[in-house]
């Protein structure tokens, strides 16, 4: 004679288990919420394995860059170039900003500005779209989310480097000579990268909640730029304007990097043969350093804040 089975409860536990909650049966078993923001110290030693993963991803997207395009590579070297020619015609020439600089030293000077300020303008646009942009990464696997905006930040610092190459032959035609101060170039750089991550931390978590935001952030950096004496001397328009206003300027981090890299590059440059030398504003290595770490750390923190919300619908 056959006998019907009576149906089995999966819904709750049975035995031991019996009257527990679903927490302590986590707890018991050592369960954890899948996807759950690990602590700040975890998530950065996850972020630190993963440092192998960053750099090949941001070589890897660089290379991918100009596959297209016929001169493929180059484009990285070509396109500074045509933007520090159009800025010399606009400003150097019809605006007569070269005014002032000893013979063909305001090349170089608008060059190291043109250089620095979009390795920090293209690290804010593409973290800014760094999380929407790689959803499909995000959804698939399991990575700490930081890495994604780092790595685009270290794609800006790789074209920068390639980018270098040129500066160093248009600083030397400039008739500006090498020194113990083009040293400073390495940390200056390191200084702005690490500024340049901790905003773009920034960015690619508001990012993440608002597609709006990568439309307004082109004018938000032409008006920045503009603002901070890349395609002439902001110290000369401002003179008259009050001082707590000038003291703003001064803070300024897009030109504070631009005086540490032009200082670093020409501290001397020569009109005629007569050497010139360049003062370099107070405070400008402080203040490098205070930006670089303060924007890192709020940028890292504001981020890993939301890890557990990226790649949601």
């Amino acid at each position: 004679m056959s006998t019907v089975s009576e149906p089995v409860s999966l819904s709750a536990p049975r035995g031991a288990d019996a009257g527990l909650t679903p927490k302590q049966l986590a707890d018991k078993y050592g369960l954890s919420v899948s996807g759950a923001r690990p602590g700040l110290f975890a998530y950065t030693k996850q972020l630190w394995a993963r440092r192998h993963f960053i750099w090949a991803f941001a070589t890897a997207r660089l290379v991918a860059q100009y596959t297209d395009a016929k001169l493929g590579q180059l484009w990285q070297v070509v396109t500074p170039l045509l933007n520090c020619g159009v800025f010399y015609l606009v400003f150097g020439v019809i605006l007569a900003s070269k005014q002032g600089f000893p013979g063909h030293t305001y090349i170089s000077w608008l060059c190291i500005g043109v250089f620095v300020f979009q390795f920090t303008q293209n690290a804010v646009q593409s973290g800014t779209r760094a999380i929407s942009d790689n959803l499909g990464l995000i959804r698939a696997l399991h990575f700490p989310r930081a890495s994604l905006p780092i790595a685009f930040t270290v794609i800006q610092l790789q074209q920068l480097l390639i980018s270098m190459v040129v500066l160093v032959v248009t600083v030397l035609a400039g008739g500006i000579k090498p020194g113990k101060t083009w040293l400073l170039v390495i940390p200056a750089l390191l200084l702005q990268t690490l500024f340049n991550t901790g905003i773009s931390l920034i960015f690619a978590r508001i990012g993440s909640k608002t597609s709006d935001i990568s439309q307004l952030i082109p004018f938000v950096m032409r008006a920045w730029m503009f603002l901070s004496g890349v395609m002439f001397s902001i110290q000369d328009k401002i003179q008259t304007w009050p001082h707590s206003i000038q003291t703003i300027m001064a803070l300024n981090p897009a030109s504070v990097y631009m005086d540490l890299l032009r200082h670093a590059f020409a501290p001397i440059i020569y009109n005629k043969h007569q050497a010139v030398h360049q003062t370099l504003p107070p405070h400008q290595w402080t203040y490098g350093i205070g930006w670089a770490i303060g924007m890192f750390v709020i940028g890292y923190v504001f981020f890993w804040k939301a890890e557990e919300e990226y790649g949601r619908g």
